[in-house]
């Protein structure tokens, strides 16, 4: 990949001369923008192509720049039993990839004037009137500093000092968005995803199609279907507000733009919800920064993600800012003997794809404004 991307800078740099001694009029931005993204497909093309080889990998891949798509593979089986094959319209669980819609929610809550993120649950919420849990702040469910881990329980850490990663903590913001709104969580999600013009989106509890791709636990030669999905995603393992969404490539892609692009939150009120208030070191993919239901790169490139894991359904929504890019990884069979770290590994080797090239673009952006 390196060899491809110095080739990648060369050709730039000629292009840019030639277009000064060239007679006629010719836009340099334009052709040096068209070789860059002509190189990004084909580049994007021959790496995560060798990832789907090399881990046989079940799911679906898709890398979007704005709105023009740039890769997009699909491979394997929705239904390993009906030799169903994942397509385009293949309905995912995408685990706490669901997050980022909560966070949403609340602060769309925020913007009525309905609460503050620095209430406390207490306010909202009957199971936090109690001398533990009374002073936890609804900023500190958003970034997991709360202390909790499961309602009920005893505090990690006094809130506020420390990281903790919560499913309770969210699920406890799906509650206080009902009480303020006055509707159900599956409600307000719905609204969201009208709004951020997702069609083919829903939570497992009001999923009704034929399109939902079933989840696995094993491997392509020998595996085991996760019983009564998607419906188990509103128990108590799970809940719907930290894990419970299924949604599609497409839809997730226009999540992104409509997030980032301004068009759910108002600007200030993103800035918050993009903010790195907290810090975590995640077990499979390291040191990073968190701030209201996604993560942060610590260091280059800029970006925002979280991934996602619900049994036999590892995903990760990758969004760079800087050139407006998602990635977005979606699948249904975990091989859980091996270990999550494993499981993951597909998602770490495309992350790390595109985490090189959107380094390298960000070089080539510099480069190109001092030529």
């Amino acid at each position: 990949m390196i060899k491809n991307l110095a080739l990648l800078v060369l050709l730039c740099s000629l292009l840019s001369c030639k277009t000064e001694i060239s007679k006629a009029p010719i836009d340099k931005n334009a052709v040096i923008d068209s070789t860059i993204t002509a190189f990004q497909t084909t580049l994007l093309e021959q790496q995560i192509d060798s990832v789907f080889k090399k881990y046989h990998f079940n799911g679906s891949v898709a890398v979007f720049k704005d709105s023009l798509q740039l890769y997009r593979k699909e491979s394997g089986y929705s239904n390993f039993k009906k030799k169903a094959k994942i397509d385009s319209n293949t309905i995912f669980a995408i685990g706490s990839v669901s997050k980022q819609f909560t966070a949403a929610l609340v602060l769309l809550q925020m913007e009525q004037g309905k609460l503050n993120v620095t209430d406390k649950a207490s306010k909202y919420v009957k199971e936090f009137q109690n001398k533990d849990y009374e002073h936890i702040t609804i900023h500190q469910l958003l970034n997991h500093t709360s202390g909790l881990n499961l309602l009920g329980g005893k505090l990690m850490f006094k809130s506020g000092s420390g990281f903790h990663y919560s499913n309770d903590g969210f699920n406890t913001l799906g509650k206080i968005v009902e009480k303020v709104s006055g509707k159900s969580y599956d409600e307000n999600v719905q609204e969201l995803f009208k709004k951020a013009g997702m069609t083919n989106s829903s939570t497992g509890n009001t999923f009704k199609g034929n399109n939902f791709a079933s989840a696995y636990v094993g491997n392509g030669t020998l595996c085991e279907e996760v019983p009564n999905m998607p419906k188990r995603l509103d128990g108590k393992e799970i809940g719907t507000p930290a894990g419970g969404i299924l949604s599609t490539i497409q839809d997730l892609h226009r999540w992104n733009n409509a997030l980032y692009g301004g068009k759910i939150l108002k600007p200030e009120t993103l800035k918050q919800f993009m903010a790195k208030s907290a810090e975590r070191h995640h077990a499979i993919f390291g040191k990073m920064g968190y701030a209201y239901g996604i993560m942060l790169n610590i260091g280059k490139p800029n970006s925002y993600f979280h991934s996602g894991y619900i049994k036999g359904s590892p995903s990760l929504n990758i969004y760079y800012p800087e050139t407006k890019t998602s990635v977005i990884i979606l699948s249904n069979i975990a091989d859980e003997a091996k270990g999550k770290g494993l499981v993951f590994k597909p998602h770490i080797e495309i992350k790390k794809i595109t985490d090189n090239l959107e380094n390298t673009l960000m070089q080539l952006k510099q480069k190109k404004e001092v030529l």
